[in-house]
């Protein structure tokens, strides 16, 4: 049978690691996981026990494609909490996670052959997604001194649209205001829809992260339940649209979701509550990116850039290695750490570069750096 061009899209080469690591799991080996983005916590407890009160009692069928409303208007709280921005709770909606969000707010948005600009490096997804959709992902190659974000200098005129994140994966940087608004500022005089992709607010360590609805409302934002609030496999998710989105996304989603899982949705309206077991589990990456900051280089891995925000680390490993992901599978191999290639968030860079997540326990960080410091040893 045929394929279709739009669905030739490259590997999600993490989980391609996450399955090497789960073979050696299965052959009896202990690995310590640095490769995938994922809290090593659970939902919160308040949470679950949410979901099995609601369970006993109700069958829980489709919801409305935008959402439980009082999901929403919670969601709206935690922007005046957050951010002191007073958030119509009509202009959120509810989704399948972050990558639901990206398909209606790309589809919503853009053209077949629109041109997106997207960072690198970055979230390989955004570029896979834009591909599988018709579009044409515009690489933008960011720079060191910029703390590998991109600048209004750094934008090509002719963008349709484009996405920033912050902070940002791979690196765990951040933008300030004055960056986040010069960007905005930049995208709206050219007609430019912006995209700010905020999955990892929450989790920060010396500022806080600054919201793309401070500065305007003429943009979309991204958000999900995944990683500060611990709930990566529930897949639940919001967006945030101008009033006249609404509508449109409102009819995508009910035409390609439905509705985001209902149970999901009564765990994450419970989540935003759980705020004593959040900040703990901040306290635990707090610690990890401490102990991260010091035992990277002392492993070997000295070019690093320390993240503001999220849980991983950058670093540039070009003086190790030229090829990324032979040298990830001889650490898997060799050391028992899997970590995740640089190439994929860079394809033009990243076969000098590594990721690092620190998002599992304290123990398992301790023990991932000195079995990293014993493989460079013995290198």
């Amino acid at each position: 049978m045929r394929n279709s061009s739009r669905s030739a899209v490259d590997p999600f080469i993490v989980m391609d690691v996450m399955e090497a690591a789960r073979r050696a799991e299965a052959a009896g080996r202990r690995i310590i996981h640095m490769e995938v983005g994922q809290p090593g916590t659970a939902a919160p407890k308040g949470a679950q026990a949410a979901v099995a009160d609601r369970m006993a009692r109700d069958p829980m069928g489709y919801t409305v494609a935008l959402g439980l409303p009082e999901l929403r208007a919670r969601i709206a709280k935690l922007y005046e909490t957050w951010y002191n921005v007073d958030l119509n709770p009509d202009r959120v909606i509810v989704t399948a996670g972050s990558s639901a969000a990206f398909l209606l707010a790309f589809t919503a948005l853009f053209d077949n052959d629109d041109r997106v600009g997207i960072g690198a490096p970055g979230y390989p997804s955004y570029r896979q997604i834009l591909t599988a959709l018709g579009l044409r992902p515009v690489v933008i190659e960011t720079a060191a001194e910029n703390r590998l974000q991109p600048t209004p200098a750094d934008m090509p005129r002719d963008l349709a649209g484009l996405l920033v994140a912050s902070p940002a994966n791979p690196t765990g940087t951040m933008l300030d205001r004055a960056a986040l608004a010069a960007l905005i500022h930049r995208a709206q005089a050219q007609g430019t829809a912006f995209i700010s992709d905020e999955i990892y607010h929450g989790i920060e360590y010396e500022r806080k992260a600054v919201s793309a609805l401070e500065i305007s409302d003429d943009v979309y934002v991204i958000n999900s339940f995944s990683k500060y609030f611990s709930m990566t496999g529930w897949r639940i998710g919001w967006m945030v649209v101008p009033d006249s989105h609404v509508r449109t996304i409102e009819r995508l989603a009910q035409n390609m979701f439905i509705c985001a899982p209902h149970v999901s949705q009564i765990a994450a309206l419970a989540a935003l509550d759980c705020d004593e077991e959040l900040r703990a589990n901040l306290a635990v990456y707090t610690e990890n990116r401490r102990l991260m900051l010091d035992g990277l280089p002392r492993a070997g891995f000295a070019n690093i850039a320390p993240p503001d925000g999220a849980f991983y680390v950058y670093a540039d490993v070009s003086d190790l290695t030229s090829d990324s992901r032979a040298f990830a599978a001889e650490i898997l191999e060799q050391a028992g750490v899997a970590v995740t290639p640089g190439l994929d968030f860079d394809t033009a860079r990243g076969a000098g570069t590594l990721r690092f997540s620190y998002a599992r326990s304290t123990a398992d960080i301790r023990e991932g750096l000195q079995r990293l410091r014993d493989f460079i040893g013995r290198r």
